[in-house]
């Protein structure tokens, strides 16, 4: 079996993500290549090549891949799909984009956020926001996964694969006109350790940022919100947690003021260490949370923050 990932990677290093997703193709068995796609990056596909398991790394460069468009991706894998039979790509933003436009010109079924790797052909994935797992066996000839980073150990460093050039490709009918990001010291928060995230019980955008930043800073953490605080405007979208935020899995996660919804529980339930402030009791948050603190925030953080030093 022969096994393509597509790399997630900043232009200068492959993330974690792509370690982690290496693991999981690593349990179908078989030859494994890494597929870096965007331009000026050169250092991204040394960086994976750099992977333990790896056999190559094939790098496609272009204008168009240059942002991660959808369609140009899209192109460049499906000139390499006949050499492989299984595609892989880490559940991210981008690979939640393209990956079904992949699946829909093979005609094959995309097999999406999947835990676990049970044979190269049976995969196990979250249904109902992660209140229960399905077993899949997929029959088609060709495979395209992507892969939840978090339920997943990253592959070791140490290896030497080489570094192919491939065509890049363009993408004819979309223009990129801008991006807009929120620029931050902090760690990123999909491979943050420490993650600290507000609710709607906050109030306002102010209150978030008063009570949020200075805990994040003291702590080295990230900062994450619940879907209502992000509706609310208190925090940008790529703060949030959950179903349809991003999913996080850090060895410790401080929720303040969130309630805990299902679909928040679904992003943030593998942390390691989950601690709950809510005035609450009954808050669903305190039936996953390792340690639970019954209070106002208003009066806990600062003792947090003080007893921090």
């Amino acid at each position: 079996m022969a096994i393509l990932v597509i790399a997630d990677h900043d232009g200068t290093a492959v993330r974690d993500t792509t370690h982690k997703t290496v693991t999981a193709a690593q349990g179908l068995g078989g030859d494994i290549d890494i597929l870096v796609v965007g331009q000026g990056a050169q250092a991204a596909a040394e960086s994976a090549a750099r992977i333990a398991g790896v056999r190559k790394v094939l790098l496609a460069e272009s204008a168009g891949l240059a942002k991660g468009l959808a369609e140009a991706v899209e192109a460049v894998v499906l000139t390499l799909a006949g050499g492989y039979d299984a595609v892989l790509s880490p559940a991210t933003m981008d690979g939640k984009n393209f990956m079904p436009r992949i699946a829909a010109r093979l005609d094959v079924a995309p097999i999406s956020d999947i835990i676990e790797v049970v044979s190269a052909d049976t995969f196990v994935r979250p249904i109902y926001a992660g209140n229960a797992l399905e077993t899949i066996q997929t029959s088609d000839a060709k495979k395209v996964i992507t892969v939840r980073p978090t339920a997943f150990a990253p592959a070791a460093e140490g290896g030497s694969a080489s570094v192919e050039t491939v065509a890049g490709a363009d993408a004819p009918k979309t223009d990129f006109i801008s991006d807009e990001m929120v620029k931050s010291d902090r760690p990123e928060l999909g491979a943050a350790k420490i993650v600290v995230s507000g609710g709607r019980a906050l109030g306002s955008a102010e209150e978030f940022h008063a009570v949020m930043d200075p805990l994040a800073d003291k702590l080295g953490a990230a900062v994450g919100a619940s879907r209502a605080a992000v509706d609310a405007g208190y925090a940008p979208n790529d703060y949030q947690v959950g179903q349809t935020g991003k999913v996080v899995a850090p060895g410790l996660y401080i929720a303040i003021g969130i309630s805990g919804a299902i679909q928040h529980l679904a992003g943030m339930k593998d942390s390691k260490v989950i601690v709950a402030i809510n005035k609450d009791a009954d808050a669903p948050i305190f039936q996953v949370a390792d340690y639970g603190l019954v209070g106002d925030y208003k009066t806990i953080v600062p003792e947090l923050m003080s007893a921090l030093g």
